[in-house]
């Protein structure tokens, strides 16, 4: 799928939130029709994916850790994907650096970073070594697409 100048102003329209189709078109001097449909392509496509996010800060009992992940092999992507399968893993980049993968994960009362260590991370192999960093505050950097 060919992504265009419309394309891309139509998912920085959705930066912020599901936004009516209607003031989409507006903004765009596109018809309402023309928007949805495009909208409903990037998405049957898997250019694009609607969801909402949380703050986890505002959840009470909620905390963000950042997990940096070596591996003895090299098949990082095979890695990245066995990880995001994991309970409590928000995201999972592979990466440059010291780590080969950085994950996010979700951590509760009654889910520890202990228990994600001996429960979940136990489970896949050749993982060399992690090392774990709490997050504190997180500031979600809206930066607009382009080509």
């Amino acid at each position: 799928m060919k992504i265009d100048d419309i394309n891309i102003s139509i998912i920085n329209h959705l930066r912020d939130g599901r936004a009516p189709f209607k003031k989409i078109a507006e903004s765009l001097s596109l018809s309402e029709g023309t928007v949805r449909a495009r909208v409903k392509r990037l998405m049957d496509e898997g250019v694009l994916e609607i969801a909402g996010l949380v703050d986890p800060e505002v959840i009470p009992d909620q905390n963000v850790v950042m997990v940096g992940v070596k591996v003895k092999d090299m098949n990082l992507v095979k890695k990245g994907e066995e990880f995001s399968r994991l309970r409590g893993v928000i995201s999972v980049c592979v990466v440059t650096g010291r780590f080969d993968l950085i994950l996010m994960v979700m951590l509760s009362r009654d889910f520890t970073i202990l228990e994600f260590y001996t429960e979940e991370v136990s489970t896949i192999a050749n993982v060399s070594s992690v090392e774990t960093f709490v997050v504190y505050k997180s500031f979600n950097l809206k930066v607009p697409l382009t080509l």
